[in-house]
């Protein structure tokens, strides 16, 4: 069973996050990605992730946005997580404002792996209590923190 913690790592946590809209946040949180040197392409992928983003919203409602896309930019899935200095509009299914971004890429061939990333993430959003502390963590250690003890 997969961990969340196995694909995210403490350096791919920001918040608050400095861009106020949709793309922009889709481009910081693959720069984020970049930085931490888990990509090799992050105009690659920012281009996958942004395509991915036009045929459907990936706001999914409760405040949640998760952005993803398959590249070859890493050999492993990996993930970036961010919360927006103010809620943004990310035309979420449900109409309301996001309030955490959550920024998925796998490699084309680990779709099985992409699809229980995307279930556990939403598994563990649909838990009140962690949304509410997710989207009202201080600094990105909370949240990376929030994270790891949600998996134990």
């Amino acid at each position: 069973m997969m961990n969340i913690t196995d694909i995210l790592t403490p350096d791919a946590v920001k918040v608050p996050l400095l861009a106020t809209g949709k793309r922009d946040i889709i481009d910081e949180l693959v720069d984020l990605l970049a930085e931490a040197g888990l990509i090799d392409d992050p105009d690659g992928l920012k281009q996958v992730v942004w395509e991915r983003e036009q045929q459907r919203s990936t706001g999914i409602g409760e405040g949640l946005a998760i952005p993803h896309g398959k590249s070859n930019c890493s050999k492993n899935l990996v993930m970036a997580v961010g919360r927006p200095a103010k809620p943004i509009d990310f035309d979420a299914v449900d109409g309301q404002p996001v309030y955490l971004v959550v920024l998925l890429a796998s490699p084309p061939d680990k779709t099985s792996e992409h699809i229980q990333a995307l279930g556990k993430i939403s598994r563990l959003m649909a838990d009140p209590n962690f949304r509410v502390s997710a989207y009202a963590a201080e600094s990105a250690e909370d949240m990376y923190r929030l994270f790891e003890q949600a998996e134990v």
